[in-house]
């Protein structure tokens, strides 16, 4: 059974659209600098996942579904020192950063912002809705996602 996840981006620093752009529309998820994002997908995230795509800081708002299609593997954006994600405490023998590769699924016809989230008495659960949370990489429960991806085809929810 996949489980269900969402990634956080600024559209600014990589977009759906960029992703969309991308060969095969796959990318590696490189960069994150968190050790509990990066548990998430160096422990849980498994190929087949789902993945709420995520823009935040400009228009906060889920804008598609992504799935994971390949297992976590040490991040080499970690090692390149022209890399704005070098981390000289990360070689490659003993690696502490880890990402996964995506692939696009499908944009939404409507982002969903995160305002229309919170007033979604099923959202209320919600990591990406509780105070405080910075989290990049988060699970979301199979009901969240069903919920979210409603919204996002126009769908009530």
């Amino acid at each position: 059974m996949p489980r269900h996840w969402l990634l956080k981006t600024e559209p600014g620093c990589y977009s759906i659209q960029d992703l969309s752009q991308e060969k095969d529309q796959t990318t590696s998820w490189t960069g994150v600098r968190n050790y509990q994002a990066r548990n998430f997908i160096r422990d849980s995230m498994a190929p087949g996942d789902l993945v709420l795509f995520y823009h935040s800081v400009t228009d906060p708002s889920a804008v598609g579904v992504a799935r994971v299609v390949r297992e976590a593997s040490p991040d080499p954006t970690a090692w390149d020192p022209e890399d704005r994600h070098y981390d000289p405490k990360s070689p490659p023998e003993k690696p502490q950063w880890y990402a996964v590769d995506v692939q696009l699924e499908r944009i939404f016809p409507r982002p969903v912002p995160l305002g229309a989230m919170r007033a979604v008495p099923g959202l209320a659960g919600m990591e990406l809705l509780r105070r405080g949370s910075r989290l990049s990489v988060m699970p979301v429960s199979e009901e969240e996602f069903a919920l979210v991806c409603a919204m996002g085809e126009g769908g009530d929810s």
